[in-house]
This record gives structure tokens, C-alpha cells and sequence, in this order.
């Protein structure tokens, strides 16, 4: 029986198991708390609470395929840091079938608005990408040596139900922050699920892929599409170089560039559901039932 053992079991993860499960696939996944384990189980997911008490061990002794979504710290991979043995051992003997590590195009770094495929040599900006490159580095290794079935993706900016711009907007909070030039690429989460899907099903261990979808647009414009969805005024324009900003949210606009998504589409037959930021929007204003406030303001 196929069975996924995810490290790191969030938002993405969440949307890829409701498709295996609906297979009858068998899922765990490792979560911090129990709160967020009640909500797993209820969802037909076994949860194991790591770090914590729960012992992802058994699990990864039963697994066939492995997700691992959980971000490096300075010290680090938290996975590899733990389990790199029990992970090689079960590869070593051929029981894992695929791996998939969950990355971000932020590994790219700045490039000026111009467009970057999977064959741009990574050059982080920051922090949290540098930890990335790391870590994407010490899972390339520790394949090389086992046969570990790794499958890189790098993950663009990724929205999907209760979580977009919909709720900034209605809480007030949404900003429209103008950089010149500066552009994102972003991805549906029910995109990565479908995407995630594709290589389980055609698998070509060593494979890297962008996933992102095709429409990359300055923030401000999408900011501004999600208020007229709505029927309310766009915020105001606020200048990034005088606009205050805690360090995190200023970092995002460290770098300005297009991804390219050739590659799921060519090597895993992939269609995206929402090719475009507007698709994706008005499938949630629709899905979170905000649709009936259109022409409101």
C-alpha cells in the first residue's frame, strides 16, 4: 500500500494529501502541536507530534514516499539533523519510491525582473535563502550516497483558501507598497498539490522543478485586483523606500524576478488549474463565499 509520511505537514502538504487519500492512499505527518493534530486527524491524516513526544520512526519505517516541507534553521535541516540514518537506511534497501523536498525560488536571488529557470545557478540574498541553497545541497548529498529518490521543487509565493489577500483587505491590514520594477511570481496551493501529484506518478529522482504559475505581477497589482473582487477601494500607494516595514516583510522585495514553469509542463504533462493570479482569486472569492460582495464599497 502506498503511504506518505510527511515532515512538516502544513498548508501545501495538507492540499497533496487530500488528493492521496481520495486514492486511498495512507498519510502521516508530523505537526507541533495538538490543536493543529485534532485538525489532521479529523482530516483522515495520522499525526505525529514532532518536535515533541510523537516518534516519526515507525512511520518512516512504513513509508514509500516522503514529503518534507519542514525549513532549515541555522543549524541546519531538522530532518537530516534527526533522521538522515533511518532515511538511508530505508532508501539503501529500496523502500522509498520518490522524496519530495518542498524549496522556494527565493534561491535564485534578485534578478532584476528578468526570468529564471531551473538551470539559473542559485545565488540567495538572504538569509532564509542561503539556508535553503544549504539544505537543498546536504539533501543532494545524502541521495547521491543512498539512492534516495530526491524530487527538488521550488516553490514561488503561494496562496489558496484562508490565506490571500481577501482577509488583509477585509481587516485592513493590506498594503500596496510600490517598488519600481519589482515583480513576483506566485503559485496556487491547489497547484502544488496537482503538481506534487505529477511526479509521484512519473518520478525521476535527481529532477528539480519550478512551480509557479504563469502570470508574474508586481504585488500592488494583485493587491489592487483582490479590492475590486471585493468591491472595495485599493489601499493607498506607499512608497517601499520610505514605507515602514518590519525587516521580514521589507527582505520580500530583496528580489525582483520571473520563474518559468517550462518543466512540470513539458516532463509531467502538468496543466495548472489557475495559470494566472486573476483565475486563482476569483476561485477563492467564490470558494470563501465573498463573491456576493462585488460592487460594494
Amino acid at each position: 500500500m502506498a503511504y506518505l509520511f510527511s515532515f512538516g505537514h502544513g498548508f501545501s502538504a495538507r492540499a497533496f494529501a487530500r488528493r492521496l487519500l481520495g486514492q486511498g492512499w495512507s498519510v502521516a505527518g508530523t505537526t507541533r502541536s495538538a490543536a493543529k493534530a485534532a485538525r489532521l486527524r479529523a482530516e483522515g491524516v495520522t499525526p505525529v507530534i514532532w518536535p515533541g513526544d510523537g516518534d516519526p520512526a515507525p512511520f518512516i519505517d512504513r513509508a514509500t514516499h516522503v514529503l518534507i516541507s519542514a525549513a532549515p534553521t541555522a543549524s541546519g535541516d531538522p530532518v537530516l539533523a534527526e533522521w538522515r540514518d533511518a532515511l538511508a537506511r530505508r532508501a539503501a534497501a529500496g523502500h522509498i519510491e520518490w522524496l519530495g523536498y518542498l524549496s522556494t525560488t527565493g534561491v535564485y536571488g534578485d534578478h532584476g525582473g528578468g526570468w529564471v529557470d531551473e538551470a539559473t545557478p542559485p545565488a540567495p540574498t538572504t538569509a532564509r535563502a542561503r539556508l535553503r541553497v544549504e539544505a537543498e545541497a546536504d539533501w543532494q548529498r545524502l541521495a547521491q550516497q543512498t539512492g534516495l529518490p530526491l524530487h527538488i521543487f521550488r516553490l514561488a509565493g503561494i496562496y489558496g483558501p484562508g490565506r490571500g489577500p481577501f482577509a488583509k483587505l477585509l481587516s485592513g491590514k493590506a498594503r500596496r507598497i510600490i517598488k519600481p520594477g519589482q515583480v513576483f511570481s506566485r503559485i496556487h496551493v491547489n497547484d502544488i498539490a496537482g503538481v506534487l501529484h505529477a511526479s509521484v506518478r512519473c518520478p525521476n529522482p535527481g529532477a528539480i522543478y519550478n512551480l509557479c504559475d504563469d502570470d508574474p505581477a508586481p504585488p500592488q497589482e494583485v493587491i489592487a485586483h483582490a479590492a475590486a473582487l471585493l468591491g472595495l477601494p485599493p489601499p493607498p500607494e506607499e512608497d517601499f523606500a520610505t514605507a515602514e516595514m518590519p525587516p521580514m516583510a521589507r527582505s520580500f522585495y530583496a528580489d525582483s524576478k520571473r520563474v518559468r514553469n517550462d518543466r512540470i509542463k513539458t516532463e509531467l504533462g502538468v496543466v495548472l488549474e489557475y495559470p494566472t493570479y486573476r483565475a486563482g482569486l476569483a476561485a477563492l472569492l467564490r470558494q470563501e463565499g465573498l463573491d456576493n460582495r462585488q460592487g460594494r464599497g
